[in-house]
């Protein structure tokens, strides 16, 4: 039975282990975030910085460059023409 399946799992059914591992990190995540000031106080001021620094990513999102070419003049346009190209 070439790529038929016989046995298993059904499709959509969660795999048990994996939510439990899940179940289990999240506890464990909560526990450290709840201790992290504690634990940031107790570390010199570099090693406290360069963990600060490691976490940043994870609390705010990467800014992109946004770049682009207008081939409209805002001052050349009139007060109707600035509304109309506002509110596209």
């Amino acid at each position: 039975m070439l790529g038929q399946k016989t046995g298993g799992r059904t499709s959509g059914t969660p795999n048990k282990v994996t939510s439990e591992l899940r179940k289990t990190l999240k506890g464990i995540m909560a526990a450290e975030l709840e201790s992290l000031p504690v634990t940031l106080a107790e570390l010199p001021l570099k090693e406290r910085l360069e963990l600060v620094i490691k976490l940043l990513p994870f609390c705010l999102p990467k800014v992109n460059t946004i770049s682009g070419s207008y081939d409209t003049d805002w001052m050349s346009l009139d007060e109707y023409g600035k509304r109309n190209l506002i509110n596209r």
